[in-house]
């Protein structure tokens, strides 16, 4: 019977990659029988050549890469809003039970209200163009990252806090070299889903905003019922927030300190040579042998 810890394990790179595409290939295999059996009209649902054929002329054509590029600048901006606001909120929230009382409902409650709905309002206040976009992406950003700061910060051992605290650290030493790099792997993980959720937040707004992003086209695809182009997009769409979630990923691999550690220590005769001394110096002296007579004598004298 396989442990938890087993199960819990990374899986094999094979797997890791192999896994994914058999799940889309029985997908398209799927998706051709159900066209080819005509059990859905064409206009309703397309086959897979079809629209690939059109992702790769809207591709030739160019302005496919270019609204891609706008949606991605929206989402980062509103990431980048949303993590300057969230990273504070959710360490203080971490420290101080009253501003986790005073912020928990309004939290709460911001998670009911829909993109849909907030944009309308940001339109009226803001108005028209890039800002009210990236306020919506950094709203929709803003929860999961705080929600990821605070158990990051609340999974660091107190025990190493008050290490800390005896030589010398406090305030942002103690923020800078032991917390934020101790919470790195929660908050990098709600930067990772909140950065997909903001690419939602910048189709959400071109929607109801306007703006000259993916949102736009697929709303213009969907006023003509363009199913082809339709498909397209939502497979540029699909596409592009796997690529961003993958790169994070790969980010958050190359910068984790361990790794680096680790493969310091991994270098040949490097360990022999660091662990020799402390080896050699919990050895205790030899102590010389004595035989019976010499024994004798010393009780004798």
């Amino acid at each position: 019977m396989r442990t938890i810890k087993a199960n819990r394990a990374p899986a094999p790179l094979v797997v890791r990659i192999g896994a994914p595409v058999l799940v889309f290939c029985v997908l398209l295999v799927a998706w051709q029988l159900v066209v080819s059996s005509g059990a859905v009209p064409s206009a309703l649902l397309p086959a897979p050549g079809q629209v690939l054929a059109r992702l790769v002329s809207d591709l030739r054509a160019g302005f496919l890469v270019q609204r891609t590029l706008v949606t991605i600048w929206e989402a980062i901006l509103g990431c980048a809003l949303a993590m300057v606001v969230a990273l504070p909120i959710g360490y203080l929230i971490a420290h101080a039970r009253p501003a986790e009382a005073a912020f928990s409902p309004y939290l709460a409650a911001s998670q009911a209200i829909p993109a849909v709905a907030i944009a309308p309002l940001l339109v009226i206040w803001v108005g028209y163009g890039l800002l009210p976009i990236v306020l919506l992406c950094a709203l929709l950003v803003f929860f999961p990252l705080v929600l990821s700061t605070t158990l990051g910060i609340r999974t660091v051992d107190d025990e190493i806090t008050e290490a800390a605290e005896l030589d010398g650290a406090s305030g942002w030493s103690m923020i800078a070299h032991i917390e934020m790099p101790m919470a790195r792997s929660a908050i990098l993980t709600g930067i990772r889903n909140g950065f997909t959720l903001s690419i939602t937040g910048a189709v959400v707004g071109e929607f109801v905003m306007g703006g000259k992003g993916l949102g736009m086209i697929v709303s213009v695809e969907s006023a003509t019922a363009d199913t082809t182009g339709l498909f397209a997009t939502l497979i540029v769409l699909c596409a592009l927030a796997v690529v961003i979630y993958m790169a994070l990923v790969l980010a958050e691999h190359l910068t984790d300190p361990c790794r680096t550690r680790a493969g310091e220590r991994a270098e040949p005769g490097a360990d022999d040579a660091e662990s020799l001394p402390a080896t050699t110096a919990l050895i205790p002296p030899a102590v010389p042998e004595l035989d019976a007579r010499t024994a004798d004598k010393e009780l004798i004298a």
